[in-house]
């Protein structure tokens, strides 16, 4: 009322034509004066309210760790006054996995996530912001920060797609709606945004990536990249950043680093675009993508973006926007395509977690199929330990646990062994991989794991991998074998695949006694003897480090997807 009051005194002095208005100039004048006092109270009055009004906005990151690409921060720079940036070490991602109760973050994944919180700290801080970083469940430590802050008008976030996740938003919502607070979201997370899929309702998903693929290629685009931003708004005044946890903090180990490892990377965004400029264009690999993304041994076989990908570290858009630069600027052929082939697998494992729901984690699966799995304790221990006594799975499994890391050819050949050889419920690898890998991504892990058990999105029936056959091919002299069980060093070339065929002498002159130094197999499988019998026999390196005849690893047509396992015809 009093604006009003002001703004029509304003007028009636200054502006009215009305001869039964106007007033001598003396009176104008002292009244002009009043009109100016009260306007200048009013300013100042204005200005103290925003002060302790100013519009706050808590952005809640989760696996979202980047100021690229990044919609939440662009959202928020145009809308507030001060930005909050949060991170929040919730208890319940250091717990136990539901089926088997194994720990759901081990120590490779939460070196890298420490690595990456420390990073995009140090970014904001560039920027003029802070990573303000608590410990506790985000609905209690969120609702603390209104509370303390007084000003938070949003709190924004990106949307996740799976149960624990969907819990979390609810209680979000549930204590912004209790505290008069608006909630924001945003969806970052794929390369094709979901509102822009090709399909009426998310029901309407195909069941085959193939379909799926064309479908999105031909219907649908990409969204271009959100553009970095220079400055961002600061925190509030007196808001602590919080300490970030060391693993002691959280009941971890601090794991050591083994030379031998083919990812060897940091985490943070700094170190995820580094990799994609040292990837494509220091070095032009991904130009050589489709032809060694099959490897085992070395960091250059593949991207390697999975880890940074699975904490958000780096957008799918943003590799996509340099793969198109890249084939304007120096060449495009299938291996540049290959790339964008494994990001839409990706994408569809998140859609497909969308469309199902809780199904990705129950042990029927999306098919609803029946399978008589077994609890087998003691085959599980082998399988996770390496001591199968079949080396190309040992090896990769010793690769899993001393690193975090697995290539994705060991695990379709390590999922199709629990699952298919061994006939073990294929939640207890799924979970397994959930504790150790580094670039564990719920939707892909998943995914994936229905697709090897036969109960996921694969149009063929039984599909199982044979040990000897998948070993012979990628690894035809044994040197990956050697690298991680080195018991079997001394074995030569191609025998260091079935040391159980091999003679008493051999095995002696190799120092090497099954059963003792190291295990005979826990199961043989009848298709292996035709490999057996066929292998070449004696060839290539014998000590560590020296090099025998190269061997390319074969490729098959829609081979194998960066991040997990995939479809395959000749196994």
């Amino acid at each position: 009322m009093f604006c009003k009051i002001v703004s029509e005194n304003v007028t009636d002095a200054f502006c009215s034509s009305d001869p039964r208005s106007r007033r001598t100039s003396d009176t104008v004048s002292k009244r002009n004066g009043l009109v100016l006092i009260q306007i200048q109270v009013l300013q100042t009055s204005r200005r103290g309210r925003s002060m302790t009004t100013s519009r706050t906005l808590i952005c809640l990151l989760r696996n979202d760790l980047r100021v690229h690409d990044n919609e939440l921060f662009h959202w928020a720079q145009k809308n507030a006054e001060h930005i909050v940036p949060l991170y929040c070490f919730d208890p319940r991602h250091y717990m136990g996995t539901h089926n088997y109760n194994l720990p759901k973050t081990g120590p490779f994944r939460l070196r890298f996530l420490l690595e990456s919180i420390r990073d995009l700290r140090n970014t904001l801080l560039s920027k003029g912001s802070n990573l303000v970083v608590r410990r506790g469940k985000p609905e209690h430590v969120v609702a603390e920060l209104i509370k303390q802050l007084g000003s938070v008008s949003t709190v924004a976030f990106h949307k996740e797609v799976t149960s624990e996740e969907l819990n979390v938003e609810k209680k979000l919502k549930d204590v912004c709606d209790q505290m008069k607070v608006k909630v924001h979201t945003c969806w970052g997370s794929t390369l094709y945004h979901i509102d822009d899929l090709p399909f009426h309702h998310i029901s309407g998903l195909p069941d085959v990536y193939t379909q799926f693929r064309k479908e999105v290629e031909t219907q649908s685009r990409v969204r271009p990249v959100f553009p970095t931003p220079e400055q961002l708004k600061p925190l509030p005044p007196g808001l602590e950043e919080g300490t970030i946890p060391t693993a002691d903090d959280l009941q971890q180990t601090e794991p050591v680093t083994d030379p031998r490892s083919a990812f060897p990377c940091s985490g943070g965004e700094s170190q995820a675009l580094a990799r994609l400029k040292h990837y494509f264009w220091d070095t032009d690999a991904v130009a050589n993508y489709k032809e060694t993304r099959n490897g085992l041994i070395g960091v250059d076989y593949s991207t390697k973006f999975a880890s940074w990908l699975a904490l958000g570290c780096i957008s799918p858009r943003y590799i996509y926007q340099q793969i198109k630069q890249y084939e304007k600027q120096r060449t495009a052929n299938q291996s540049t395509y290959w790339v964008i082939f494994e990001l839409l697998w990706r994408d569809y494992f998140r859609f497909v977690s969308v469309k199902y729901g809780n199904r990705i984690f129950q042990v029927k699966g999306l098919q609803d199929k029946s399978v008589p799995w077994k609890n087998d304790m003691k085959l599980f221990n082998a399988w996770k330990e390496g001591r199968t006594g079949v080396p190309f799975v040992d090896a990769n499994m010793r690769e899993l646990a001393m690193t975090g890391f697995m290539s994705n050819r060991g695990r379709q050949n390590v999922a199709s062994f629990l699952t298919k050889d061994l006939g073990l419920d294929w939640r207890m690898g799924a979970e397994w991989f959930e504790y150790l890998l580094t670039d564990y991504d719920v939707c892909s892990n998943y995914g994936n794991w229905l697709y090897s058990a036969g109960v996921g999105n694969d149009p063929r029936e039984n599909r199982k991998f044979n040990m000897i056959k998948q070993g012979l091919d990628y690894d035809y002299n044994g040197d990956y074998i050697r690298l991680w069980v080195p018991e079997l060093q001394k074995i030569r070339g191609a025998d260091v695949h079935t040391p159980w065929t091999l003679s008493t002498a051999a095995l002696s002159h190799a120092e090497v006694s099954l059963g003792e130094n190291y295990p005979t197999p826990i199961v043989i499988a009848p298709e292996w003897s035709k490999h057996i019998n066929n292998k070449p026999r004696g060839t290539g390196p014998s000590p560590r480090g020296k090099k025998g005849p190269s061997h390319t690893p074969k490729q098959h047509r829609d081979r194998g997807i960066d991040f997990y396992f995939s479809r395959s015809k000749n196994l």
